[in-house]
């Protein structure tokens, strides 16, 4: 509002204004993307009327270091939701990398273009999260300076420490590598030890690599396997599930690349969510047995874990991309785009919230804005 209000001056040539009215979104990520898209509807559907001799200078950019934006989301989304914008008339700048801002302008760097300053009226910065000063002193009193975020194990035990947990985008799981355990996974699996494994000796620790490993899992649906054993039986060669037979070398040549699998956790709220409730779930096994809840797997150690490492389900995400339309990508590769989304991220949004009182206030202010207009004042 203060740079619409700026850009109305009287004593501004139109090169000033332009730049009043320049919006620079930087980062395509989810967050950057929906600010770009309500920042233009706002716009267009508000400020036009009360602004209309600025109305044509305005001008939306959102800077991008990746070649798309949403990179996270499907490419179908992505793909979606640059032409739209492209539509919308906002400016997508993708393989730009911000090397400085000052309160004049913005430079940025590409490797086709070089250098190149931009000024702008605002700037809205969203390319991620540092970490706080108290989580970084706290990282160098443990021995984890030299890493971004806190280390954890897969039940959120902070990596070096007994009664320290943490959650949510401080930390990130220090996920156990399948090839560092391989040797010790196979001599507990071969029981009678002759050296190779049976379908059946492997069946009987299955549950555990599964639930040490998710990894594996993860690998056998980019394969469209269906079972472990298929893996194996692609290592032995023509044999059958119940004739699978293998030594070390094939087991090891079997899961060289299940390790690919593993990836970090997104810094999202659905995340933090999860691992609150599995912390919780983990406390109360605690106050109830407190004799290591926690516990290794059977396939490296002696011993039994009470409960298992943490999963993450997801449950889909959603990007809003103004003009009441959204791009929702759900669980089983569905991915839906349109108005139809939109309502669908309405009814989740509600959902989610934490009282009726809430989601009255909520569906109340989506209602005045719908019959009213967005709020326009500088309050």
């Amino acid at each position: 509002m203060l740079c619409f209000e700026r850009a109305n001056l009287p004593d501004l040539d139109e090169e000033e204004r332009r730049k009043d009215v320049h919006f620079v979104i930087v980062g395509g990520g989810p967050t950057g993307v929906e600010f770009a898209a309500e920042l233009h509807d706002f716009i267009t559907e508000d400020l036009a009327k009360l602004y209309p001799k600025v109305k044509d200078l305005v001008r939306i950019s959102l800077i991008q270091s990746g070649e798309h934006i949403l990179n996270m989301f499907d490419e179908r989304i992505a793909n979606f939701a640059e032409e739209k914008f492209q539509r919308d008339g906002i400016e997508v700048k993708t393989g730009f990398r911000v090397v400085k801002v000052s309160d004049k302008d913005i430079t940025m760097k590409s490797k086709t273009m070089g250098e190149i300053s931009v000024p702008y009226g605002m700037a809205v910065w969203s390319t991620g999260i540092a970490t706080r000063p108290v989580i970084l002193d706290f990282m160098k009193q443990i021995g984890q300076s030299n890493r971004r975020v806190l280390a954890t194990n897969e039940w959120l035990r902070v990596c070096g420490c007994e009664d320290v947990y943490a959650l949510g985008d401080c930390a990130t799981i220090d996920q156990r590598k399948v090839m560092e355990d391989i040797s010790a996974i196979f001599k507990v699996a071969d029981k009678d030890n002759s050296g190779t494994l049976t379908a059946k000796e492997i069946q009987d620790v299955l549950e555990d690599i599964y639930a040490r490993y998710p990894q594996v899992e993860l690998y056998l649906k980019t394969k469209h396997m269906s079972d472990f054993l298929d893996l194996l039986k692609d290592a032995k060669g023509d044999a059958t599930k119940a004739s699978v037979e293998i030594n070390i070398e094939q087991f090891k040549e079997a899961l060289g690349g299940v390790d690919s699998q593993v990836k970090t956790l997104p810094a999202t709220a659905q995340v933090a969510a999860q691992q609150g409730h599995y912390l919780a779930q983990c406390f109360n096994k605690i106050k109830v047995c407190a004799e290591n809840p926690e516990g290794p797997l059977r396939m490296t150690q002696s011993g039994r874990h009470r409960f298992k490492p943490f999963r993450y389900k997801h449950f889909g995400q959603f990007a809003p991309l103004g003009g009441e339309q959204a791009a929702a990508e759900l669980p089983g590769d569905w991915i839906s785009i349109g108005h139809g989304s939109q309502w669908l991220w309405y009814s989740v949004y509600a959902s989610k919230q934490v009282s009726w009182r809430t989601r009255v206030l909520v569906v109340s202010d989506w209602l005045k804005r719908a019959i009213f207009g967005r709020d326009s004042s500088c309050i």
